[in-house]
């Protein structure tokens, strides 16, 4: 049977090597204050710390614009898909970019980086949704300390595939990396394990209309794959109905036939090949070996992973469109 294990979802999610972390963030934020922060009262928010849903947002580790402030990474990547919503990026090199309604940012980590993520809300008249995932790839030891990298994969660009079943419903796959039938994903960053075809790296957006039916297709043996059922109401796999906010843990080299239900389904598809080494994580910081985390936590100590260019610690963009500045201070805007 193709189906190994089933498991409920939670604020973060299941994964397996070389997966170690996938959060979904689905905010509602309110309109925004002309300050990119939402334009209604913070009281009795846990403020620094508010990962508690109320009003249909939280505002993480943000005091006035909701998201992430400077923090550190070493020793792996983040994979940022934005469905809704939009994320300022700032990081210790100097890079910088504002992304979202679609696009993806992929970031080598390596051997080190400082970024903030905050979650800007432009929209002063309305509802400000947010909807993404962070993923975490692991590295393997031999790019541990790979220099850091940063690509952005914009919307218009980000390989798309629809389809019909037999009676004329749609589906749809958005391909972050893995190519599906003939349909090539952008390339990852040259140190990811994703770069080698072999590992078999697949993170695929799915989107099934009501009482659609798709196969998920077979991939190679070997690999660990899995299915998250994230959006929806009921659906059958393989035979087996569930719920939403599902996990299914799958063999990877047989296909799965899918029968959704009467509202639009939406899932995530994780899969690679593990790397099988030790992996000794604190924080943000994912090695090896024990010994290997003090030397990470005391290069950061050092020298900050180059310290911090930013006049704030939660860099927002003003009211810029999406773009993307790079190391070498060239800027790319989409389209």
């Amino acid at each position: 049977m193709a189906i190994l294990d089933v498991l409920p979802l939670a604020f973060h999610w299941p994964t397996f090597d070389p997966f170690l972390f996938c959060a979904y963030h689905h905010d509602r934020f309110p309109r925004g204050n002309g300050s990119l922060g939402p334009a209604t009262t913070l009281a009795g928010r846990n403020i620094g710390m508010d990962f508690e849903v109320r009003d249909g947002f939280r505002m993480y580790h943000g005091d006035k614009v909701p998201g992430f402030p400077v923090h550190p990474h070493r020793g792996f990547e983040t994979i940022t898909i934005v469905q809704q919503g939009l994320v300022d990026h700032a990081d210790s090199l100097g890079a910088a970019g504002r992304y979202g309604q679609g696009d993806v940012q992929w970031m080598t980590a390596g051997r080190g980086v400082q970024h903030s993520e905050m979650f800007p809300l432009l929209n002063e008249q309305g509802p400000n949704t947010l909807l993404l995932f962070q993923l975490w790839l692991n590295l393997p030891a031999r790019s541990k300390l790979a220099p850091p990298y940063f690509a952005m994969f914009w919307s218009e660009q980000l390989p798309r595939v629809r389809e019909t079943d037999a009676a004329g419903r749609e589906i749809r796959i958005e391909i972050t990396a893995g190519d599906y039938g003939g349909t090539r994903a952008l390339s990852p960053p040259p140190d990811s394990w994703a770069a080698d075809p072999h590992n078999g790296v697949a993170a695929w957006v799915i989107d099934l209309a009501p009482g659609a039916e798709w196969t998920l297709p077979a991939a190679e043996a070997g690999l660990n794959r899995a299915l998250y059922f994230f959006e929806g109401e009921r659906a059958s796999f393989g035979g087996l109905s569930l719920g939403t906010l599902q996990c299914l843990r799958l063999q990877s080299d047989q296909p799965l036939a899918i029968g959704n239900g009467g509202r639009p389904a939406r899932l995530l598809l994780l899969q690679g090949r593990p790397i099988n080494e030790p992996v000794a994580q604190h924080g943000p910081f994912v090695m090896n070996t024990r010994q290997e985390l003090l030397q990470a936590f005391n290069d950061y100590q050092r020298d900050h992973f180059g310290g911090w260019p930013w006049p704030r610690a939660d860099q927002v963009h003003d009211r810029r469109r999406r773009f993307a500045r790079f190391v070498d201070g060239h800027e790319v805007e989409p389209g």
